[in-house]
């Protein structure tokens, strides 16, 4: 054999070669990019946790479980793209004082957010507003203790008990919220209480069409909470 052919030999299969093993490293990449899309479809991201905190306004009182706020607001959510699961916490009748007392079974270790819909009960009550203030701030303060993103919403006295008592309860929640720099929707019942096509026969707690308006008017504020929630999740924990 010339050696020109041998040179030109070798050189034709220095290239079938490269070619062979450049093919093998795409093949190879192709693989792995397939894989990690794999498992990105098998492994959806976790949904946010939201525990609705409160009372019968919360619990659904005289509703259907499917027509109370939490599953309503879940389903509303979810229809807008987030990956969310809302539980109900709301226990009729509860004061600030009686979610405090159940804070420690009512939130769970994986939770990444509350809403925190407590004080209509201390309002229909009497009860001194610096109690619900101070019980409110309790519980505000084992929440930020977990670094667990907050909406506080608010509620306002009713008129027959004065004015001096209305205006140190309806201070409390917007006082908290700027102090303790929480999402904050300023009164849970807006657009809903005293409409009587809103609420059911007692007048104070609204029927289904009446958390669809509550779910309505708060939402925004729920996706600012969740925003927050999905920056704790990345943020690295010291």
């Amino acid at each position: 054999m010339k050696p020109m052919s041998v040179r030109r030999n070798i050189t034709v299969l220095s290239q079938v070669v490269c070619s062979a093993a450049l093919v093998n490293v795409l093949a190879g990449i192709m693989l792995l990019a397939s894989a990690a899309m794999s498992s990105s479809f098998a492994e959806p991201s976790k949904p946010i946790r939201i525990v609705a905190f409160g009372d019968s306004l919360t619990s659904g009182y005289g509703l259907r479980q499917s027509q109370a706020f939490p599953v309503q607001l879940q389903k509303q959510l979810r229809a807008r793209g987030h990956n969310v699961v809302i539980s109900n916490a709301g226990v009729a009748g509860d004061t600030t004082a009686a979610g405090l007392a159940r804070f420690d079974w009512s939130i769970g270790d994986d939770v990444d957010a509350v809403i925190l819909e407590l004080g209509a009960n201390d309002a229909l009550r009497g009860i001194d507003p610096k109690v619900t203030r101070e019980n409110l701030q309790k519980i505000l303060a084992k929440l930020q203790a977990r670094s667990i993103p907050v909406l506080l919403a608010g509620m306002r006295s009713p008129a027959n008990w004065g004015d001096t008592y209305a205006d140190d309860f309806d201070t409390i929640f917007p006082d908290l919220a700027k102090d303790s720099a929480l999402v904050f929707y300023p009164f849970f019942l807006q657009g809903v209480i005293l409409n009587a096509k809103l609420n059911q026969n007692d007048g104070m707690h609204p029927n289904s069409k009446g958390v669809a308006e509550i779910v309505r008017q708060i939402t925004p504020s729920v996706e600012e909470l969740i925003s927050k929630a999905e920056a704790r999740r990345t943020t690295p924990k010291s």
